[in-house]
């Protein structure tokens, strides 16, 4: 789970970022993402859109958001949206949590007969794809360091439940058009689906076949918290990138007295 080590914040910290989505080097997508930390309480939106080239992989557009309260360092999500149109389908996801596990859920459309079905222990100890994208370090060391990597992150999102699982790889720089310029933390990815997924969709398959994943983790200024600057997925006929060409985060600097440490794995 991430986790948010600004619970002692009083001023407001804001994050704002712009990411272009290529597939071989060509712009196929957008998306554009806003995290507000205040108190004791965070909310994240997301916006994207994907196509072109790519339509086989991914073909739409999505409105995401998360909201969540900020507890012993932990970011603890309370509600989750998300909405997705497609030339195949459309989905629409609600979801009510408490301490970790869904309470209501309501989605459609409606699990199919070929999806791995989902079980009342797949939607516990979970946190929303959202809240997944915020990174810390254990209280008193570096924001910025190698304990970044080291998480494995249970994501369910309505319809899906998979696990994100990182490892540290190398320190590198990034420069941002507008915003950020400076050091990132690079993980390696790697996705596993659990349930909820159908095994024989593109998506999936493209995903778990052991392509070679990475994430980078730009730090989230007046916070312990990092976001992600960048993540690619290498393949032979071609590599798809995420990349933020904005990255500016506004806010005063919290206050930096210890939290609890993170239990992740």
């Amino acid at each position: 789970m991430a986790y948010l080590l600004c619970e002692h914040a009083r001023a407001e910290s804001k994050l704002d970022a712009t990411y272009v989505i290529s597939f071989a080097r060509i712009h196929v997508g957008d998306i554009t993402a806003t995290v507000v930390v205040r108190n004791s309480e965070y909310s994240i939106s997301a916006r994207g859109r994907a196509g072109g080239v790519m339509k086989k992989l991914m073909d739409g557009e999505g409105e995401f958001t998360t909201e969540g309260r900020i507890s012993g360092g932990h970011p603890t999500p309370t509600n989750f949206t998300s909405k997705i149109v497609s030339n195949s389908e459309a989905s629409d996801v609600k979801m009510v949590f408490e301490d970790g596990v869904v309470k209501e859920l309501a989605a459609t459309p409606p699990p199919s007969s070929n999806r791995v079905p989902v079980t009342e222990a797949n939607r516990q100890a979970i946190i929303d794809p959202l809240t997944a994208m915020l990174f810390s370090t254990v209280a008193g060391a570096e924001v910025l360091s190698q304990d970044a990597c080291r998480h494995t992150l249970p994501v369910f999102d309505g319809h899906q439940r998979y696990d994100l699982k990182l490892a540290f790889k190398r320190m590198d720089k990034v420069i941002a058009e507008k915003g950020y310029a400076g050091p990132v933390a690079v993980c390696a990815l790697r996705y596993e689906p659990i349930a909820g997924h159908n095994a024989s969709a593109a998506l999936v398959r493209y995903l778990a076949e052991g392509r070679e994943m990475e994430i980078a983790l730009a730090p989230i200024s007046g916070t312990r918290l990092l976001a992600p600057f960048r993540m690619s997925v290498t393949s032979i006929l071609a590599n798809v990138v995420i990349e933020a060409n904005r990255f500016e985060a506004t806010g005063q600097p919290v206050d930096s007295s210890p939290a609890s440490d993170p239990k992740r794995e």
